[in-house]
């Protein structure tokens, strides 16, 4: 009996703590605590004030990748409610959240897309939104691979291609083209460059992830993004993510920015 009641106090407290059920979190974090006060002077004072490459659109994009890699479902709907409030538009804020998808999964998209919802429901803002999607199951591969290879150079992704051994093909080619680069970089709202930095920004946050940090920090260069972008964007992750995974992904930046 003992055991069945452990169980069943281990499920509520789950369950409790699950996507749109978190009472005990939320009362302790709309409390004006010293960590809100220290999160409000890094995020909304102090680190914008070294930020100079970046305006306050892509700032606000920047912060709501970040905390849909993170998961952090309040700080997203707090940072979703101020982009709209400053004049971001929805339909950027939902491509932002899409871009990551293939990056740090769909399960954290979801969630973060469902944060969104609620946040447009709680501001009385239309949640139908134009779509974006442009390619179908018989053209996804090929323009994804336009996309691809635009950034990362033809000679290089048809090497890799031809390289990849069959039995991890599906990985490496299939999926890899058409769902990281086709299913994403071909949608419409936000162009080609703002999607490879916002990619940056996802692998970033995640940690861990230093050989594709390095890969996209290339990219960004390849399609016009500058070395204080990046730095900037690292500015602006830092009071989330900490500083081991700043600066893990500001050594492989350097890497491809200084090289000599």
């Amino acid at each position: 009996m003992r055991k069945i009641m452990k169980f069943a106090l281990s499920v509520a407290l789950a369950s409790s703590m699950s996507l749109g059920g978190i009472a005990m979190a939320q009362n302790t974090i709309n409390q004006d605590t010293e960590l809100s006060a220290i999160i409000d002077r890094l995020a909304n004072k102090e680190t914008p004030s070294y930020v100079t490459s970046l305006d306050k659109r892509m700032q606000s994009l920047v912060t709501i990748a970040t905390l849909s890699a993170l998961g952090d479902t309040e700080l997203l709907k707090d940072a979703i409610a101020k982009a709209i409030e400053e004049g971001v538009a929805t339909v950027e804020i939902r491509e932002t959240l899409y871009q990551g998808m293939a990056y740090v999964g769909t399960s954290l998209i979801n969630r973060a897309e469902i944060t969104f919802m609620q946040t447009l429901e709680e501001m009385n803002l239309p949640t139908e939104l134009e779509k974006a999607g442009t390619v179908n199951d018989e053209n996804r591969f090929d323009k994804g691979f336009e996309a691809q290879t635009s950034i990362f150079g033809y000679d290089h992704i048809t090497q890799m291609h031809q390289n990849t051994r069959e039995d991890s093909k599906h990985l490496n080619v299939d999926l890899l083209t058409g769902f990281c680069f086709g299913d994403s970089y071909t949608r419409e709202v936000l162009p080609l460059k703002e999607r490879e930095f916002l990619t940056f920004v996802y692998i970033a946050a995640l940690g861990g992830c230093e050989p594709q940090v390095k890969a996209h920090a290339g990219g960004n260069i390849a399609v016009g993004n500058t070395r204080q972008m990046l730095l900037d964007a690292l500015t602006v992750m830092v009071p989330y993510i900490g500083f081991p995974k700043t600066l893990n992904a500001q050594a492989m930046v350097n890497e491809v920015t200084l090289q000599k």
